[in-house]
């Protein structure tokens, strides 16, 4: 069992028995799931269930009081969210923090840039003429691959949720992470630019075959690019499988989904 334990989240990220107690409140309780690279997973469940708090565990924001987070292969369960960047994970949030006052380009810029620099403050003020070079190009690659390299001169705060999310998510990916952890990125979107946001999700994951952990509420984006789901309900582990099994589930439907819930496509 412990051999598994240590094949698991080696092409991607895993969590085995995750639990996670705020004094006499358990958040989380036993909650094991794996995302690969290359493929798009979901975790899913109604406000409160534990999802954030699971997404803070895996990116070191704070420890668990039990269980492991393994990262491509390695045990991450105590590392800083510095070392786990540097191992190739990246994150967002729903509330967006970007920098208004800046372009785009220098917005998707700052991914990179803080991956490169790590724990050093020393490199944040004292960049080299390669990394500047390595900067650049994994900007312009970014903001291509999820189209708003057009933006790339426009100030973020003069540009649409819409295209504020895809400006987040560039600067995520220009990290070069090769895990993404992605924390409700339609909020505030309507139908038209979630569908559109969902397109770009899925030609991100084939072009750069990375893995995209996603919790979200919009259950039609989840079902269209989704290829496994995770269901927790009050912290606890509920169900999982495909959008498919997911959507047949009586269990599922009766805790979240609700009988007419799931329908549509991103």
């Amino acid at each position: 069992m412990a051999e598994k334990s240590k094949q698991r989240g080696l092409n991607g990220i895993a969590v085995d028995h995750l639990t996670v107690r705020y004094g006499g409140l358990v958040a989380v309780d036993d909650v094991s799931l794996e995302a690969a690279v290359g493929s798009i997973t979901g975790l899913i469940g109604p406000n409160g269930a534990g999802k954030t708090t699971m997404f803070n565990a895996c990116t070191g924001l704070l420890r668990p009081t039990k269980g492991t987070v393994r990262l491509l292969g390695h045990d991450v369960t105590a590392a800083s969210p510095e070392a786990r960047a540097q191992l190739g994970l990246g994150r967002t949030f729903q509330r967006m923090e970007l920098f208004d006052s800046l372009t785009v380009a220098a917005n998707v810029r700052l991914g990179r840039e803080a991956r490169l620099a790590g724990r050093n403050p020393l490199r944040h003020l004292l960049g080299r003429a390669e990394d500047n070079d390595e900067i650049s190009d994994m900007a312009a690659e970014a903001m291509v691959l999820c189209e708003v390299e057009a933006l790339r001169d426009a100030r973020v705060a003069d540009l649409s949720t819409g295209q504020r999310r895809l400006v987040e998510l560039a600067r995520t990916v220009a990290s070069g992470a090769s895990m993404l952890l992605l924390d409700e990125p339609s909020s505030g979107l309507d139908a038209v630019e979630t569908q559109w946001f969902g397109g770009i999700l899925r030609q991100l994951v084939a072009q750069r075959r990375v893995g995209v952990l996603l919790v979200e509420h919009d259950m039609a984006l989840v079902m269209g690019v989704c290829a496994y789901l995770y269901v927790v309900d009050f912290g606890k582990p509920l169900f999982e499988g495909t959008p498919a099994d997911v959507s047949s589930s009586s269990v599922v439907r009766a805790a979240y989904l609700g009988a007419d819930s799931v329908s549509g496509a991103a």
